[in-house]
């Protein structure tokens, strides 16, 4: 099994987006120690009080100067706020800084409808929202130089490496994300930690849509990953206790909760849900996931094996919420010997 990390660039109680950033760049340089594949940086907005991750692509520059050989990644490009062009232009940049490192995750997403609104060039009532597939191409054309000679953008170019491409990938938590990323012949990752009860139904639609690229942006057989929230400890007991930051979490945003300060500590989740989390129920059913799981190496272990079975990909990409840094990096070595890493 490959393990790679989704980071999210927590602040620090008490800190800024610089010790945001400092922090992400020691995770990263861990997991890269570790011998994680892939260290991927998120997008989003409005959330200044507590993830400093607006911007991948600037984030992913400063990262790949700070590593080795991992690759470098967006988890994910909101795209439906952006010009394609613009986009490849700038991961194009990205390949040429760091060639064969740079992974192009893309996926669309709404949140306030205040930074929707800002970050729109096109603020009329007659822009499209039903055109996401079409965007996911037109960035893979002008990385890949897909575009037929008569098309508009043919003599477009991006500045890039000379002998690598980004890997693009379509991210998505539903099985009409598998469909787009399978009829553009992609790679594909499913984000379980937001939808876990349609991940297997996902790829079973992406393998039977999948279809080569026509002009080679993807692989030749179907690619997939998984994401899913992980926290490995040394107990099942303890990463349970760990996860009730997540837990927290994830209810504040059901219920809508945003004029409370971030939970930045263990006690502070356990008092606001009222209870300690049990471990995580094992074994897990298709359709009945968890959208956080939880347990000791060996547990995890299983855990992972199962829903990777299940969903017949042999990639994991984790996300985490956990308070105290420390705890996440141990957390990552947990995960690192359950997966039986390769330390570099």
């Amino acid at each position: 099994m490959e393990l790679s990390f989704v980071d999210l660039a927590p602040i620090p109680e008490g800190g800024t987006a610089t010790e945001a950033f400092e922090n992400t760049v020691e995770r990263a340089r861990h997991a890269e120690r570790l011998g994680y594949s892939r260290f991927w940086v998120a997008e989003h907005h409005d959330f200044v009080d507590r993830l400093a991750s607006t911007t991948p692509e600037v984030l992913m520059a400063y990262l790949a100067a700070k590593t080795s050989d991992i690759r470098i990644g967006s988890g994910t490009v909101l795209l439906n706020h952006y010009s394609p062009y613009k986009v490849a232009e700038t991961f194009g940049v990205l390949d040429a800084l760091a060639p064969g490192r740079i992974d192009l995750g893309l996926g669309r997403a709404t949140g306030n409808p205040v930074s929707d609104y800002a970050l729109q060039a096109d603020r009329s009532e007659r822009r499209r929202s039903d055109d996401h597939a079409e965007k996911i191409e037109e960035v893979a054309a002008h990385l890949h130089d897909g575009f037929d000679d008569d098309h508009a953008f043919s003599e477009l170019s991006v500045a890039r490496s000379r002998d690598s491409v980004p890997d693009v990938w379509v991210l998505g938590s539903s099985p009409s994300s598998a469909a787009i990323a399978g009829e553009l012949g992609l790679r594909y990752c499913f984000a379980a930690f937001i939808r876990p009860e349609p991940a297997v139904r996902a790829f079973e639609v992406y393998r039977d849509r999948f279809r080569p690229s026509s002009f080679g942006a993807g692989p030749e057989k179907p690619r997939g990953m998984l994401a899913v929230n992980v926290t490995c400890a040394e107990t099942d007991e303890e990463a349970a206790r760990l996860r009730a930051v997540t837990e927290a979490s994830r209810r504040r945003l059901q219920r809508g909760i945003t004029d409370r300060p971030p939970i930045r500590s263990v006690e502070t989740a356990i008092d606001e849900l009222g209870y300690v989390p049990e471990p995580t129920p094992n074994p897990v059913v298709p359709g009945e996931w968890p959208r956080q799981i939880s347990g000791s190496p060996s547990t995890v272990r299983d855990l992972l094996e199962q829903v990777t079975t299940q969903t017949g990909v042999d990639e994991v990409v984790v996300q985490n919420q956990i308070a105290d840094l420390d705890d996440e990096l141990r957390s990552h070595e947990l995960l690192a010997e359950a997966a039986d890493l390769t330390p570099r």
